[in-house]
């Protein structure tokens, strides 16, 4: 296992070194077909299950597919190291997942990482802090920055305040810094 993820770590730095990264190219993917999806997924699962067994040393990792959300869930006992601070290792988990689909043509969309379901909590408290900021900012005509977010988490609060007519949100900064800051909408405007 160990030597098919270096395999892949050095053919992405000399696909980067020559410019030729899948994620630069300007042709979008396909879905794989119908038959080929399934067996796709699973290898997803697969190295997903793998890498997080040899992170974690947990041999009882389970994996959940949601093909419909484009979401794989992981749940085992000690999944923290697999986590990571503040979802860090979540992250890169996805992005390494997602060059995997991409080189292998397995989904034209990106698919989403969750451990012991830690971003579906992390995207409810987003959420409620969201609804709570956006009252206020409406209520007192204020505009306010919330702290930086990963993409994920701005994703939540944009969705979440859509709908809302006395509100805008606007996104700011650059990584590792943006930001999402919420502004109050005037009647009149």
């Amino acid at each position: 296992m160990h030597d098919a993820l270096d395999s892949f770590v050095e053919s992405l730095k000399q696909e980067q070194e020559n410019d030729q990264l899948l994620e630069h190219s300007p042709k979008k993917l396909t879905i794989a077909e119908k038959d080929q999806d399934y067996k796709g997924w699973e290898k997803l699962e697969t190295v997903l299950k793998k890498v997080v067994e040899i992170i974690c040393m947990d041999p009882e990792v389970r994996v959940e597919t949601d093909t419909e959300e484009m979401m794989i869930s992981v749940y085992g006992k000690d999944l923290g190291m697999a986590i990571g601070k503040n979802g860090k290792n979540i992250e890169a988990l996805e992005h390494i997942i997602n060059l995997i689909a991409a080189r292998q043509k397995l989904a034209d969309t990106n698919i989403a990482i969750d451990i012991k379901d830690y971003r579906k909590k992390k995207a409810e408290k987003v959420k409620k802090t969201a609804l709570k900021m956006a009252e206020k900012a409406a209520k007192e005509g204020i505009k306010i920055k919330l702290k930086p977010m990963s993409a994920f988490e701005r994703k939540v609060v944009h969705n979440a305040l859509a709908g809302f007519k006395n509100i805008k949100t606007i996104s700011k900064n650059r990584e590792p810094y943006r930001r999402i800051v919420i502004y109050p909408v005037q009647e009149n405007q």
